[in-house]
């Protein structure tokens, strides 16, 4: 059979995909490589692609996080409205950080760079990553107004023809506590953007090329029609659910209904909770990029994230509640709520696609804010003197995901974030702060025939046992996730001293000199009855510590010796007594 024309272009465009997809990649990179701060370095919490000359996202990289990527999508168009492309020359930097025109909130700063090839401008390069320090009070839940948050930056130049913008960095410079990281990071995102240009004009020179315009086309519309076809695929209808969540100091319901018709799937928060008086609100572009992570993940898990993919489905929250809040409303802890959304997501899609959706997670990631010095502790243990040095640091943990449909769930793992830890080697090494200990947090994963992921035990203090202070940002303390089918529920996390003070999931509080902060991540939820699990995965669980034989025997009717024997005359009657209550 000999190969079509069209066949051959297809195979080009397979390749020339390919081909921008290590563009991206090595974009974010490089990023990686440049970073000054662990969040980007070591974490991971960062976002990288390439966009149109519309402003239109065309590629990702797959380093990064779904929140930033899905919220830059939109944000590019912004900077190309305020900054046509022919008023761009090669060594053009645009820069912002402001949470309604971009990601969300101060610290994530996103760096937009025209791409140039044969002297006209082919596309954009676009990055964002989270500076730990934007001023202000600092990451953390308490301010009331965004203002007090930090410094805003509207859309403006980094740099103008290669020439950085001095007077920005020099105002950046003098409200952060952290200048020299800042900054360090800023070259970094200039520099990865600059790269991945480079790259892009060696392709278009290898192929033949003048533009990308044809192929993104084709790509974002490719992407488009097979979302489309994957939501045709799925029962017409509305399906709604609730999700209760912690909130500051009340709780927060988020409502959803998804509404599947003539091949389009539209989100609606209507119902969902007022904004709230503190730095827990969610602008609508992070809504959205959550919302439509958490579908995809379900509906179309292999399609390439771009303006196709995501245009696919829409998103609308009602002005003024907690998932679309306007000006002046403080949203530095937003994704507290916002990545609580695929779990709202799921628990719609449940009702069309059971057989793919997993239980509730611990969603949200629970990343300490910790400060030392003078500033940071009470005026009690400054008296003392036993303060450490000056330092910001930001701790990336994570509870477990919930079971799928045919296989537990996964312990201590980033979803949806998908933000790594800083080793512990690395916090210690910079920081005065030492991890005591980190382990599997036993029996928090929800039990079922398939079991919930486990969350973590964390121990952490000062080397010197002095006082510091901790901005938390946690959920799933009273509200855990849900099981599904019979499955049970996750653990609900903790947050403790080893004085034995109980402290607040949200806010800033001060340790005392002597004291340190334990932490009991949640876990995620079970699916199906427990007396179903094989007695030998229960058995494996307890051995590996997982599992106590008391959880063994009251949620899977296994009885287990100290050794891990299994006693089979008493296992058969628990698990019958088990199924005959079912």
């Amino acid at each position: 059979m000999t190969a079509t024309h069209s066949d051959f272009d297809a195979i080009v465009r397979q390749i020339m995909w390919n081909r921008l997809l290590g563009i991206v990649e090595e974009q974010a990179q490089t990023l990686i490589r440049a970073a000054f701060s662990q969040a980007v370095r070591e974490s991971g919490d960062l976002s990288a692609g390439l966009f149109d000359r519309a402003g239109n996202m065309v590629a990702q990289a797959t380093t990064g996080t779904p929140g930033h990527v899905n919220s830059m999508a939109v944000s590019v168009i912004h900077f190309v409205t305020k900054y046509p492309l022919n008023t761009m020359v090669p060594g053009d930097v645009f820069i912002t950080n402001d949470p309604w025109l971009s990601v969300g909130h101060y610290h994530d700063v996103t760096v937009v760079s025209p791409a140039f090839h044969q002297g006209q401008v082919v596309g954009l390069f676009a990055n964002t990553i989270h500076i730990i320090d934007m001023g202000g009070r600092g990451f953390g839940p308490d301010a009331r107004q965004v203002y007090e948050e930090g410094i805003n930056i509207p859309i403006m130049p980094l740099a103008r023809a290669g020439k950085l913008n001095e007077d920005l960095l020099e105002l950046l410079r003098t409200n952060v506590r952290q200048p020299i990281e800042m900054e360090g990071d800023l070259h970094s995102q200039i520099a990865c953007n600059a790269e991945a240009g480079k790259r892009l004009s060696q392709m278009l020179t290898e192929f033949s090329l003048d533009h990308i315009d044809d192929l993104s086309t084709y790509i974002i519309e490719q992407s488009r029609q097979s979302v489309y076809q994957r939501i045709r695929e799925l029962p017409a209808g509305t399906y709604r659910s609730t999700l209760r969540i912690d909130g500051y100091d009340t709780p927060i319901d988020l409502v959803a209904s998804i509404t599947i018709k003539d091949g389009h799937l539209h989100v609606d928060y209507e119902g969902t909770s007022d904004a709230s008086p503190y730095g827990i609100n969610v602008v609508l572009n992070f809504s959205t990029a959550y919302s439509v992570f958490g579908i995809n993940c379900i509906v179309a898990p292999d399609v390439p994230c771009n303006a196709g993919s995501l245009s696919a489905i829409t998103v609308s929250a009602p002005e003024g509640s907690i998932l679309n809040v306007q000006r002046p409303f403080p949203v530095s802890a937003r994704h507290t709520v916002g990545q609580m959304l695929p779990d709202l997501m799921f628990g719609c899609l449940a009702q069309v696609i059971p057989e793919r959706v997993p239980a509730e997670g611990a969603g949200t990631m629970w990343n300490p804010m910790l400060r030392g010095g003078l500033s940071a502790v009470d005026p009690e243990s400054a008296a003392t003197g036993r303060v450490t040095r000056n330092f910001d640091s930001i701790l990336f943990n994570t509870g477990g995901t919930g079971a799928r449909p045919n296989i537990d769930g996964l312990s201590t793992v980033a979803f949806p974030s998908g933000v790594r830890t800083v080793p512990t080697e690395v916090v210690e090494s910079t920081t005065p702060l030492i991890i005591w200990r980190k382990e599997f947090r036993e029996g928090s994963g929800g039990a079922g025939q398939f079991r919930g992921g486990l969350g973590q035990s964390i121990e952490l203090g000062t080397q010197d046992d002095a006082a510091f202070s901790i901005a938390a940002m946690f959920e799933r303390t009273n509200h855990p996730a849900k099981g599904r089918a019979g499955g049970r529920d996750g653990a609900p996390g903790t947050v403790t001293t080893s004085a034995g003070r109980k402290l607040s999931p949200k806010g800033r509080q001060y340790l005392k000199p002597d004291e340190r902060v334990l932490l009991g991540l949640p876990g995620g939820g079970g699916i199906g009855a427990g007396w179903l699990r094989p007695e030998k995965a229960v058995r494996e669980d307890y051995m590996d510590d997982l599992i106590n034989a008391d959880i063994a025997r009251a949620e899977y009717g296994v009885a287990l010796s100290a050794n891990g024997d299994i006693d089979p005359v008493e296992t058969k009657i628990l698990r019958e007594r088990m199924r005959g209550l079912s």
